[in-house]
Order: C-alpha cells, then structure tokens, then sequence
C-alpha cells in the first residue's frame, strides 16, 4: 500500500457494504471487503425485500438517499434476469386517514393518492406507486460478480474491532450493520427481528401492504414463482428461530388482503434482525483510535436495500475528500479467523 494509491477497506459483506465497495471500486480505487461471513448469510440474504423506506431515521438523510437509490433499480430492473430486480405496482392501505402523500412522497414521481372507491372495505386511505422488487440472494450474487469482476477482493476475517480492519487497508469504511454493537462500541444499534412466510405465488403481481393491521403488518411481496409473506417487527429480539404460529398469523393477516393465499403452499419461513439505530443511520467521517480515517454507514433499519445506492454515493463523496495524501497506519493487533 502507497499514500499515493491508498486502499479502502469495507467491514461487511451485506447489501450496503457490496453496494458501496462497488462505487468505490469504479471510482477506481483499491478496495477489499473483508466480513466475517458470506454475503448469502447476511441479514440482507433474508430482507424482503423492496424499494420502500421502512423503519429507517433521520428522514431529512433518508429522503435524499432513497431518491437517488430508486432510479439505479429502475435501471438494473432492465436486466431482470441477472440482478434479480422487477418493478411492480405497490399499493399501502391504511386503516384511518393519512392526511397527505407519506414523507417519503418526493422520492416516488408516480405516487397516487387512492379515491375512495379504489379503497377495499375496512380501509380509509392509501396509495400506489412503481416500486423495485429485489429477489436478494440473486441480487447480492449479482452485486459480488460486479465486484470481483471489477478487481475488488474479498478476505473472510473476524474482526475485534475497526481499528483492527487497518491492517487490510488505509481507509476504513464501516457496513457492518447490527455488528456495530461490538465493533464500535454503539449501543444505540438494536435489531427489530422480522419473520416472513415464502408461499407459492397464486398469481399476485402487485405488492400490497397493511402496516395498521391490529395483529401486525401484514404485506404480500410477489416473486416470479412465489410471495413473500411479511411480517414482523419485534424490537431488541434476537431470536432467529422461526415459529410456526407465527407464520399462521401472517398467513392469516395477508389473506385478508389476498384471499388466494389462503390455500397456497408454504415454501419456507426465515426470520432476520434489522440494524436499527436509535438517532437514526451513521453515516459520518470519523478517524480510529490510530489515526485510521473511518467512514460508518450503518444503522440503515428495515431499509438497507432502499438506502442502498444514495449511502453509497456520499460514502464515495468522503472518501474522496480525503484525497491520495494518507499516511498508511501502523498494522493493528490481534487475531483473525
């Protein structure tokens, strides 16, 4: 490594670390991944998952993040076939008025607000809009062919702590999602664990979604072959054990929205735990204890594939304010496997 071409190094494997090492690596510069586990067995291999900013803050940052995410899956959904991305129609019933489009509105040109008699019974508002559908084990395989493909290099390591990512590079860039717990010592970081039902598809070909349901969310995300059955919202739970019952519930909130699914196939059931920070996403210049520049960009939410893009952007813009005139720190301590 050379101040004059110094390498950047991402903590994390999921959608947001392979979505920012890609920027970086088409920036042209030196990039490793290094994670502690495969991308097919991140929290971002079991997101739903869509183009839709949910449980995610602060929404002056999400805004703009979420706009400039959205037109890169309307691009990448023209190659359908390799990166797992489709556009569909999505439409969110509410139980009691919304008074007004979501805060989110800007980001989506074509949202509508729905007349009363698109409404089904039982509902007093809603709205459509086009919204990406990612099938993500494809999409993360597709993200990490680019990669690779690209140059970039990917290390599996544990790591202690970010100071000990140094030793792989000269700027350290932190996706490391929930394991921001340990690795930067944030207690504000928390997973809100979420359970879905994957069932055969009995022809739905639009996303709907009742966040207001007494029992729960209830939403139906449609796949070519299968539906996503969502879902769940259970804070500071860290079981990843999915439960049968659990699942009954789901099943029996998104019939009420589709009723075809009552009878249709279970598939499998997975539970992952979204990186929820309290204050909202970290995404910040920041310098290690041994002089390490750092770049977070975590705490994302249920919303790291929607951020995706838009973080990854900034994420490049600070570190190339940070220039090629980086000294390459002392190489960091301790063990890896």
């Amino acid at each position: 490594m050379s101040a004059a071409d110094p390498t950047v190094v991402v903590v994390g494997c999921g959608v947001s670390g392979l979505t920012t090492a890609l920027r970086l690596r088409r920036l042209g510069r030196t990039v490793r991944i290094v994670a502690d586990r495969p991308a097919e067995r991140t929290t971002s291999a079991v997101a739903g998952a869509t183009w839709f900013p949910y449980k995610v803050d602060p929404p002056h940052r999400a805004l703009g993040w979420t706009a400039a995410s959205r037109p890169v899956f309307e691009s990448l959904a023209a190659s359908s076939e390799t990166t797992g991305v489709v556009l569909r129609t999505c439409v969110m019933l509410h139980r009691s008025p919304l008074g007004g489009a979501p805060w989110w509105a800007d980001a989506a040109p074509d949202l509508a607000l729905l007349g009363r008699a698109q409404l089904p019974p039982g509902f007093a508002d809603g709205y459509s809009f086009t919204q990406a559908v990612i099938d993500m084990p494809m999409y993360l395989a597709y993200l990490l062919d680019r990669f690779l493909a690209h140059g970039g290099e990917l290390l599996h390591a544990r790591l202690s702590s970010l100071t000990e990512a140094a030793r792989y590079g000269d700027v350290v860039v932190n996706c490391c999602g929930l394991g921001a717990r340990e690795l930067c010592d944030d207690p504000a970081t928390y997973p809100v664990r979420g359970q879905w039902l994957r069932v055969d598809n009995p022809g739905i070909d639009r996303v709907l979604a009742d966040f207001d349901h007494p029992d729960g969310d209830a939403y139906i995300i449609p796949h070519r072959h299968s539906c996503i059955l969502g879902g769940t919202a259970d804070e500071n739970a860290w079981d990843e054990t999915p439960g049968d019952e659990v699942s009954a519930r789901i099943r029996r909130r998104c019939t009420e929205l589709d009723p075809r699914l009552a009878g249709a196939r279970a598939l499998e059931q997975r539970v992952g735990l979204r990186p929820v920070r309290r204050g909202g996403v970290r995404l910040e210049l920041d310098t290690l204890a041994d002089g390490t520049p750092c770049v977070h960009n975590y705490g994302h939410g249920g919303a790291g594939v929607t951020l995706s893009w838009g973080c990854a952007d900034e994420v490049t813009d600070l570190v190339r304010s940070l220039g090629t005139d980086i000294d390459t720190p002392p190489a960091a301590t301790g063990g890896t496997s």
